[in-house]
């Protein structure tokens, strides 16, 4: 049995970026929506699902940004896109999907709790989204991430592969090199080598010494490198703590509300008017009634 959590909020951007503007029979900027749900008809399908869930931002902002002010906001996101959260939670209800919309917390803290909690029901939990920082939700071949539009699946050993460290020092590693689409700037100089060679020596990047001479690994720039994270410390600690998913949100999810049982029908062909997309209600390859 399989649990697919799914990055709602990436999955509007890409259909934003991706799928032609298109109005509704109201005059409402839609498109993105649209793409949404054909994503999501399309997942449904393909993955033969049985339990699937998805998060949102519903506010482009979170407790991180009380801890750090240049922490990502919705300030500089278009309001064609940031109007349509609101009725993209809409469709993924109406495809019978359960819905977490986040406010105090991100979608990213939803979907790594949810696979926190819940992995010991399911032989295996994907979460459907390219986010780096998911990538430390990763637990060997039994929690995975996957890039839907490069269909690419990230276990234990793929992390290691892609970022030279452990899903468990992922923040640690996004502390030291940053991370611009949340926001991060890392700590000067350090970059993905550095990072990688110094955390799988050290652990995390409390352990890494002050003192190059300590490091026991050749590392180019040392000197320079122990000088910029010396003067960063601080800084760096507060960005370990940006980057570390919460695990404890409360979902007020039981097991049985994950269950995909069909798209309900009535909600459904509604929505469908309502969009003006009469061409996607033979779409779903189950219903719910």
């Amino acid at each position: 049995m399989e649990l697919i959590l799914v990055d709602a909020t990436y999955e509007l951007f890409r259909s934003y970026f991706g799928a032609p503007e298109r109005k509704s029979p109201d005059g409402r900027e839609v498109g993105a929506t649209i793409g949404l749900m054909q994503s999501m008809l399309a997942l449904l399908r393909d993955h033969d699902v049985t339990h699937i869930a998805a998060a949102t931002d519903s506010v482009v902002r979170s407790f991180r940004n009380n801890l750090f002010d240049g922490y990502k906001t919705g300030e500089d996101i278009e309001e064609p896109l940031l109007s349509q959260f609101p009725l993209a939670e809409r469709v993924l209800e109406a495809l019978g999907i359960r819905v977490w919309p986040m406010i105090d917390y991100e979608a990213d803290d939803a979907l790594a709790t949810a696979a926190a909690i819940f992995k010991s029901d399911f032989d295996r939990v994907i979460i459907a989204s390219p986010d780096k920082d998911l990538c430390q939700c990763v637990e060997g071949t039994h929690v995975q991430t996957l890039n839907r539009r490069k269909q690419e699946y990230f276990d234990h050993d793929g992390v290691i592969a892609k970022f030279g460290v452990p899903p468990g020092a992922i923040p640690d590693y996004l502390a030291l090199v940053g991370d611009s689409a949340d926001g991060i700037p890392g700590v000067p100089r350090w970059g993905p080598k550095s990072a990688s060679i110094l955390l799988t020596r050290h652990g995390s990047l409390e352990a890494i010494p002050d003192d190059p001479l300590d490091w026991d690994v050749a590392v180019r720039g040392a000197e320079k490198l122990a000088t910029s994270l010396r003067e960063r410390r601080k800084e760096a600690d507060l960005y370990k703590v940006l980057a570390t998913l919460i695990t404890d949100v409360d979902l007020d999810t039981t097991l049985e509300d994950l269950s995909w049982r069909g798209v309900p029908y009535t909600v459904f062909m509604e929505l469908c008017d309502e969009l003006g997309v009469e061409h996607l209600k033979g779409r779903p390859h189950r219903w719910a009634e």
